[in-house]
């Protein structure tokens, strides 16, 4: 019998605690911006500046709710707990409002056009490969 490769304590504790290195960069990103000062967004570049100066508080809400229960989405994975799947779930479907938000309510298409779909494309396949991830290694 062979032993999955969700099983062997060396690989999960490197995926777990590269998703967690991931989550905690994000959740620095999300206070990044949550924290910049008038004088911060002043000094961003015409294009960024209208982003930041369109987005609603909701969006912003969205970006919080993405990394804090990616982090602990991630916290559970690193412990083998149930509950890591549905708060990497939250996570994913926060994160999909958020750049859904982004993109219809903010001009952020204008600003970075389809070069900017990228991060958002590699954020979502993260969070996605996570949640399949962690329903393996806590079943």
């Amino acid at each position: 019998m062979t032993v999955p490769a969700t099983a062997r304590p060396k690989a999960h504790g490197l995926i777990a605690g590269a998703a967690l290195a991931w989550n905690l960069l994000g959740l620095a990103m999300f206070a990044m911006q949550a924290s910049m000062s008038p004088d911060q967004v002043a000094a961003l570049p015409a294009p960024d500046r209208a982003v930041v100066e369109a987005t609603p508080g909701w969006l912003t809400a969205a970006f919080g709710v993405a990394t804090g229960a990616g982090l602990l989405g991630s916290i559970g994975l690193l412990l083998r707990q149930r509950w890591a799947v549905p708060s990497l779930a939250v996570s994913l479907v926060a994160l999909l409002v958020q750049i859904g938000g982004a993109y219809l309510v903010t001009p952020a298409w204008a600003a970075s056009g389809a070069a900017g779909l990228v991060l958002p494309v590699l954020l979502v396949a993260v969070g996605a490969l996570l949640v399949r991830y962690a329903r393996r290694a806590t079943a």
